[in-house]
């Protein structure tokens, strides 16, 4: 929110700190202090001397390049002493101006918005002594079709008059960040209310500054047949007409420059109006041309396929959770979001009706996100208007057009009013010195709320408070008990830090855990955090259709709703991301938590002892109870070139293998021994699936993903992908890494070849082969899988390289051939392998 420094000055009295810098750094800290972030300042771009001239002659001199100039005499003041006219030379490229007119000239030593410091120059055959400006070159708006006229702002002053104090760009704007919670604070009101608070100078509330007048005869109705999650759409909906206004008068320069400052473009003067209402009390307006209007207007929910053009001349299809402003010919605006071009306010206009509206936060902000149209009307609903402002500012917009556009009131128009003041909180004595550790005055207390705006009387040993209009978030007594914190000062919070009980330290599972993310990294991996936010079909695709699914109460983004079951979906996102900016090698791992809530079971929301209370055993069982099995999970992806391609060397593509040794890096952190079988999997690739066991329990699964899913997540078609429960393997493992000593005889190197069926995993046989060989055996390692020629149909040679050492002795060939014979023993036994010929 930008606040214009003298349009908050009409309502709190903010000391002049003697320049513009130290007013904004003196703002800013003011609302620091209430928990407003500091962002930016804005204006200050202009410096003088820029001054009013009149155009005393000019000449049209065409030039070779097929342009025309002119040269033109401007009268910029009277010169000392003299009383005569001081007549400057000036080159300008535009031809919308004639003799006699009043325009902006920048002088040489100005500096407009860019910063374009301005300079005596030769141009064009002439010493151009300063320049005409145009409302763009001096940050009053986006205009650019020919140099600003004063007369079409409705001045006339006399030449050499101080051009930046007339037109106000002698303003400033400081920004902050308003969070969600606080949309009262989008508002020039709401902003001078926060900086009184902070400073304790006196409000001047601008929704009192007259008493709200009463229109009556225009029919409105509220027929809300589908409330979402039971809240009505609209509980407020003010009309008032005004007549005979001249939309072609000129928005003010005041107003103009005010609007600029707040980061709003001037469009015309009935637009202008009710957006300076907006920004000046936080209640947003419509104006709507009554002459097109038909009938009364009806607020209700739009009918599944129903059509409006809005005003940025899009067709928009609407949603039947889409709030509408109606009347006899059908949708005139999508309420709280964007109004119909149908019904706009434009040139020809005369009569125009007023709306002042307050919607439901949840409707307006899903049809804000459904049509992708943020507007600083929706900003505003989304996150709660004072209901009780919106005659108030109807009025200001109605007062405003008869003084500005020479309109004139009317009777006609509606108040349909039947929002209910918020419901009243019990506070205890006592409570809020519980909660922040503070020991409060009843005095601060009390005053820390009524300078919010709430209404107190004591109740008991406490006190009954009713919180004001416009603080939809002020639900319970926590919430007050974060007002008075925030208004009495955080710095009288103490800083504590709690004392860690001795001799605990980590937990084996945090140890593993750090150990594994370690592992993975020394590995080649990169450690990612992905949102645990996915949709309903990646969880039944990576733990089957009809799986029972956690799903968000209030999610950013309907579509991902639902809270993750594996790991693997926020993976191949991240992957699509980096592979979109050109990162085309990647390995990747997430240690997480996945969500695996019990089909039938509801999970209730568990009552939380405040502040400084601990929860009982009963309360902690509640609230365990009240959340779905949370496993910790690890998974890992690769895609792309384990290799890449270099001097006579091919490149060769990651896939299944890596993704296994991932798997086997992360078994052997956790201290367990993997078991390979061949299996199955709704993502993964039929043939490149592998279930990972421990013992007989299965832990996880690695393979590839199957290349129509790959394709439609725009992925390579080969992408390798583990997940492994890691609660399971720490609770199976011993936690030991074993290092194994260093023996310092050599080793004996021999290859063995054996033929097996073709569906006989490779794991197995050298599992097989490795528990036959014996002790002697230091690693096998599978060098190739050949299938083809010289081969029976149906069979398959699998090449293990192995390696034998002794502890105490060098071995010999016999017994390196020996232990290798043991090992083919066993292998053959088991799946019928024989040595290859």
């Amino acid at each position: 929110m930008r606040i214009p420094l003298s349009w908050l000055r009409e309502f709190v009295d903010v000391p002049s700190q003697g320049s513009a810098a130290d007013d904004a750094d003196h703002l800013h800290a003011a609302l620091v202090k209430v928990g407003l972030e500091e962002e930016a300042v804005h204006g200050g771009a202009l410096t003088g001397p820029i001054v009013v001239g009149e155009v005393l002659d000019f000449v049209e001199e065409p030039q070779k390049n097929g342009k025309t100039i002119r040269w033109c005499q401007v009268a910029t003041g009277v010169r000392d002493g003299s009383g005569e006219p001081e007549v400057r030379g000036i080159v300008c490229g535009a031809r919308n101006f004639m003799v006699g007119d009043k325009v902006v000239v920048s002088l040489p030593g100005a500096v407009l918005p860019g910063p374009f410091p301005i300079s005596a120059r030769t141009t064009y055959g002439h010493v151009s002594d300063g320049m005409i400006a145009s409302a763009r070159e001096l940050g009053l708006g986006d205009e650019h079709d020919g140099i600003l006229r004063l007369e079409t702002l409705g001045l006339d002053a006399e030449p050499g008059t101080d051009a930046i104090a007339l037109l106000g760009l002698d303003d400033i704007a400081v920004e902050v960040n308003v969070t969600p919670d606080r949309g009262y604070a989008l508002s020039v009101r709401g902003i001078a209310r926060e900086y009184a608070n902070s400073t304790g100078v006196a409000l001047r509330d601008p929704a009192k500054r007259s008493e709200p007048g009463e229109g009556t005869g225009f029919s409105v109705v509220v027929d809300d047949r589908a409330p979402v999650r039971g809240r009505r759409g609209c509980d407020v909906f003010v009309t008032r007409v005004v007549r005979d206004i001249d939309p072609t008068r000129p928005t003010p320069a005041w107003m103009s420059s005010r609007l600029g400052l707040a980061g709003i473009r001037s469009i015309s003067l009935p637009v202008d109006i009710t957006n300076y209402v907006m920004l000046e009390l936080g209640q947003p307006l419509h104006a709507y041309d009554l002459g097109k209007l038909s009938g009364g207007i009806v607020v209700r929910r739009a009918v599944a396929g129903e059509t409006i053009v809005t005003l940025d001349d899009q067709t928009r299809t609407l949603d039947a959770e889409d709030l509408l402003i109606t009347d006899d010919s059908g949708p005139i605006g999508i309420a709280g979001v964007m109004g119909g071009a149908h019904t706009e306010v434009d040139a020809t206009t005369r009569d125009v009706l007023i709306e002042a509206a307050n919607f439901d936060p949840v409707s307006i902000a899903r049809s804000s996100r459904r049509h992708k149209l943020p507007s600083e009307a929706s900003k505003r609903f989304a996150r709660g208007v004072d209901p009780l402002v919106a005659e108030p500012a109807a009025q200001r917009v109605v007062d405003l057009l008869v003084e500005l556009a020479g309109g004139t009131v009317d009777d006609l128009g509606s108040a349909w009013v039947e929002a209910k003041r918020p419901d009243s909180i019990a506070l205890p004595e006592g409570f809020a010195d519980r909660l922040i550790g503070v020991d409060y005055s009843l005095d601060e207390i009390t005053d820390s709320l009524i300078a919010v705006g709430c209404r107190i009387k004591p109740e008991g040993e406490g006190w009954l408070v009713e919180p004001p209009s416009w603080r939809p978030d002020l639900i319970d007594a926590p919430s007050l008990v974060e007002e008075i914190a925030r208004i009495v000062g955080y710095d009288r919070i103490p800083a504590t830090l709690p004392v860690a009980p001795p001799g605990r330290g980590l937990t084996r599972s945090q140890r593993v855990r750090r150990a594994l993310g370690q592992a993975l990294a020394a590995a080649g991996h990169t450690e990612v955090l992905a949102y645990p936010f996915v949709t309903r079909a990646d969880n039944e695709l990576m733990s089957g259709e009809g799986v029972a699914q956690m799903r968000l109460a209030n999610a950013i983004d309907a579509e991902t709703a639902m809270l993750r079951r594996s790991l693997l979906p926020g993976l191949t996102a991240i992957a699509h991301r980096n592979l979109a900016r050109g990162l085309t090698d990647l390995a990747l791992f997430e240690i997480g938590r996945v969500f695996l809530p019990e089909e039938g079971r509801e999970y209730g929301v568990p009552s939380v002892p405040f502040g400084t209370a601990r929860p009982d055993e009963d309360a902690l069982r509640e609230l365990e109870q009240s959340i779905p099995h949370q496993p910790w999970s690890v998974a890992a992806l690769v895609v792309g070139d384990r290799r890449t391609r270099g001097i006579g060397q091919q490149s060769e593509p990651a896939g299944l293998a890596d993704a296994l040794d991932a798997a086997r890096t992360i078994a052997a952190v956790a201290g367990v021994t993997l078991r390979i079988e061949a299996g199955a999997h709704a993502a993964l690739h039929p043939g490149r699936t592998a279930l990972l066991l421990v013992g007989e329990e299965r832990v996880g699964i690695a393979g590839e993903l199957l290349p129509a899913i790959a394709e439609e997540r725009d992925l390579p078609r080969r992408v390798g992908v583990v997940e492994l429960d890691l609660d399971r393997l720490v609770a199976l493992g011993n936690g030991i890494v074993q290092a194994s000593a260093i023996v310092g005889y050599p080793a004996a190197t021999q290859d063995l070849s054996l033929v097996v069926a073709e569906d006989v995993p490779a794991a197995v046989v050298r599992d097989a082969v490795v528990e036959g060989a014996g002790a002697l055996l230091e690693q096998a390692v599978l060098v190739d899988d050949y299938r083809g020629e010289g081969l029976e149909p149906g069979t398959k040679s699998l090449t293990l390289a192995l390696r034998f050492r002794a502890p105490d002795r060098t071995l010999t060939a016999a017994e390196a051939t020996e232990a290798k014979n043991a090992g083919l023993a066993v292998a053959a036994e088991r799946f019928g392998a024989v040595l290859r010929g």
